[in-house]
């Protein structure tokens, strides 16, 4: 793959599997310009159910696959990741690096009106309480009620007709119960795959309560850096290109990423052997 010029480099864009796609949408609406590749570790997916150090083992391969791949800014989509391995993969990478938990913890913590927020996400991401730090080191009187979902994700990746299932909205109840009845009126999607959820989650903490999802926070967070760093890709460079990579199935891939975007992947799709990159970025 070769990009023609500094400001031609592609965006990268990981996850696990297929939730960071509710990320890149929210980028290709803010930034519809510019070149991306994204990668979905759905073969190694879910990411919320192994250790810290394998997160970040993961995350460090995936990261020397955009190294290689010469981005000029890599977005980790993926709350897990973000929440064990941003801050030394951003200090190892001589590129910028966005994350997405602290646009969302941000985001619920401008939103509530009681102080009692809620966030949902992975069994790593709730076990590592950074979203109860970056919402309190924002505002200390909120009060934070936080689940695991673990269940949530390999749902999410079995495609549309689980996403609104009867089973998928017996176990949201079964997860939210709790939320609900503690008066929460934000919740916290901490997993970029819960956006696929949406319906099910909202139906069960019931109306009113605001769901937070920090897909477009991140988008615009990219169009300011890239607007700082003087790095937006040209008018003039004709149509931008998106291309995908899978650890898994393709061609289960592509129909799941048509559901998503909206739009069919016509063969961008291709197979990545990502356990050949270095786990090491020095």
């Amino acid at each position: 793959m070769t990009w023609c010029a500094m400001d031609d480099r592609p965006i990268g864009v990981f996850d696990s599997g297929l939730g960071g796609l509710t990320v890149l949408r929210e980028i290709r609406k803010t930034l519809p310009g510019e070149n991306i590749v994204y990668f979905g570790d759905c073969g190694r997916a879910p990411y919320g159910v192994k250790s810290p150090e394998t997160i970040r083992r993961y995350t460090f391969q995936n990261a020397r696959f955009f190294m290689e791949v010469g981005v000029k800014l890599l977005v980790i989509a993926c709350n897990t990741s973000s929440a064990h391995a941003y801050e030394p993969v951003a200090e190892a990478l001589d590129f910028p690096v966005l994350e997405v938990i602290r646009p969302g913890a941000a985001a619920a913590a401008s939103a509530t009106r009681n102080g009692r927020v809620g966030v949902i996400g992975t069994a790593a991401t709730i076990a590592s309480g950074i979203y109860e730090d970056v919402i309190r080191g924002i505002d200390p009187s909120i009060t934070v009620f936080s689940k695991a979902c673990p269940l949530f994700v390999p749902l999410a990746e079995e495609g549309p007709s689980w996403w609104g299932h009867e089973a998928t909205r017996a176990i949201a109840m079964e997860y939210l119960g709790g939320l609900r009845s503690a008066g929460i009126d934000s919740l916290v999607l901490g997993c970029t795959h819960y956006p696929l959820l949406s319906g099910v989650i909202s139906g069960a903490v019931g109306g009113g309560i605001g769901l937070i999802s920090s897909a477009r926070a991140v988008a615009d967070e990219a169009k300011s850096k890239l607007e700082a760093l003087g790095m937006r890709r040209g008018t003039g460079e004709g149509p931008p290109e998106i291309v995908f990579y899978t650890s898994d199935s393709p061609e289960k891939f592509e129909p799941l990423c048509e559901s998503i975007l909206g739009e069919p992947a016509n063969g961008r799709v291709h197979r990545l052997g990502i356990d050949e990159y270095e786990s090491r970025l020095a």
